[in-house]
C-alpha cells in the first residue's frame, strides 16, 4: 500500500485544523498524523484519545509505562522511539526507559505491577481474572485506573495498527531512539 503523509496542503480540510495545532505545538507535525489526516475521523479520535489519556488519573511516569508497554508488546518500530522522547521529556528516569524498550521488568514494584497489568491486557486482548486484578489493585491501583490503562490500549492500538500497515517512517527527532524489539529483547 502506497501510504501518503499529508500536510497542511495535502490533508483533508477536516484534518488541517489538528494538524496545525501539532505543527503550533511541536514545531512539526509527526508523520503519524500526517499519515491519519489521510481519514480525519480516525486522526480525531487518535488525538482525542490521547487527550483523554493525559487527563487519567495516572502519574506522567505512569501514563509513560503504559504507552511503552503498549507500543513494546505491538512491535510498533514508530511509537516506542516517539514514546521514549516523551518518557525523557516527562523526566522518567533512563533505566526505566531502558526496561520498558527491552520489555523487563521495572525496579518499582508499583510501576512493574502496572507495566504488567498493561502487557496481560494486550496480551490477552482486555481479558483479566480476578486474581490477576487483585494483583494490580493490592499495588496501589484502583479500579478507575484498569479503565483507564484500557483507554490507553485504545488510544495506542490506533496508532500501532496503522504504524504497521503505513510503515509510517519514524520522525527526524525521535530516530536517535530507533527500536527493533527483536534487537531488544
Amino acid at each position: 500500500m502506497q501510504t501518503r503523509i499529508h500536510d497542511l496542503a495535502s490533508a483533508p480540510q477536516a484534518a488541517t485544523k489538528i494538524l496545525q495545532g501539532a505543527q503550533d505545538d511541536f514545531g512539526m507535525i509527526p508523520n503519524l498524523l500526517g499519515v491519519l489526516a489521510e481519514s480525519p475521523p480516525t486522526l480525531e479520535a487518535y488525538t482525542t484519545l490521547g487527550g483523554l489519556f493525559g487527563e487519567s488519573a495516572l502519574t506522567d511516569i505512569e501514563r509513560n509505562v503504559v504507552w511503552l508497554t503498549i507500543s513494546f508488546e505491538n512491535d510498533c518500530h514508530y511509537c516506542v522511539p516517539a514514546h521514549t522522547a516523551i518518557a525523557m521529556r516527562d523526566d522518567v528516569p533512563e533505566e526505566t526507559i531502558e526496561k520498558l524498550r527491552a520489555g523487563e521488568s521495572l525496579n518499582d514494584s508499583k510501576l512493574e505491577a502496572l507495566r504488567n497489568f498493561t502487557a496481560l491486557m494486550v496480551r490477552n486482548r482486555g481479558r483479566a481474572s480476578e486474581a490477576e486484578l487483585e494483583t494490580f489493585l493490592e499495588a496501589g491501583f484502583e479500579q478507575r485506573h484498569v479503565f483507564e490503562v484500557i483507554l490507553g490500549i485504545a488510544h495506542k492500538t490506533i496508532s500501532n495498527y496503522v504504524n504497521h500497515v503505513a510503515e509510517t517512517p519514524v520522525d527526524e527527532p525521535f530516530k536517535k531512539f530507533d527500536w527493533n524489539k527483536a534487537e531488544a529483547a
